[in-house]
């Protein structure tokens, strides 16, 4: 991918048949992307990223001052996130089904003897998974006839940069699997985030009026969801 150099700043230049410029800011580091319409001159680029320096800057700031959690090992006395509250893992060897239950602060993982690091996580993962389908559930239908839309399917999955995303043609949703770690003001602010995507496909003003309507509170919760702590992984891009 082409790159502009801006000061100390390097720029992901991404041409798109899209008609407006969008920048974004990335976990975990702050890289910069800018997807931008195929016509659009490198010069008129670098005129628009540099009219947004001081936005850059902050964002790429709040991730440096944003906590993350150490390397997994997957081993008792680990601090693991659910619905934004810590947990200590607690590791337990039985044979049976690999299980999770969560009770008094502690997360436990029932697993067979021997399990390896790898297939412990993906016992954790997978109740992750269950967690957030089952908050979502909750959630959508409601939220659904609030906003006036109705959507095709929803999904989760493990997603590098967005903590969800919407097809708007197709009128499919899906959610980042880490949001079952964030409270769950989060997870329902992203899901309005994406629904209002069907009435308003920018994050222009009408798309902001939309969700200042919906749900008056969003950037609060927006900016909850930026101070939790990032996932322990490399983000890659």
């Amino acid at each position: 991918m082409p790159t502009l150099q801006i000061g100390a700043i390097t720029i992901q230049i991404n041409r798109k048949a899209i008609k407006n410029l969008h920048i974004s800011v990335l976990p975990p580091d702050g890289k910069v992307r800018v997807s931008a319409p195929e016509s659009m001159t490198d010069t008129a680029i670098r005129m628009a990223v540099v009219s947004r320096i001081p936005w850059i800057k902050k964002q790429q700031s709040d991730f440096a001052n944003q906590p993350r959690q150490s390397d997994r090992e997957m081993v008792s006395g680990e601090c693991h996130y659910l619905w934004g509250k810590r947990h200590r893992l607690n590791v337990v060897e039985r044979v049976g089904c690999h299980e999770v239950k969560v009770a008094r602060g502690k997360i436990n993982l029932y697993v067979n003897p021997g399990t390896s690091v790898e297939n412990r996580t993906l016992a954790l993962t997978e109740f992750y998974r269950a967690a957030l389908k089952a908050r979502v559930e909750k959630l959508i239908n409601g939220w659904q006839s609030t906003i006036g839309i109705t959507i095709t399917a929803w999904s989760v999955k493990k997603m590098k940069t967005k903590w969800g995303s919407c097809n708007t043609q197709a009128k499919r949703i899906w959610f980042n699997l880490e949001l079952a770690k964030k409270p769950h003001e989060c997870l329902e602010y992203i899901l309005v985030h994406e629904l209002v995507h069907l009435l308003e496909r920018n994050h222009n003003e009408r798309f902001r009026a939309h969700m200042d309507r919906f749900m008056p509170n969003w950037r609060e919760r927006r900016e909850l969801l930026n101070r939790m702590p990032l996932a322990h992984n490399t983000w890659a891009y």
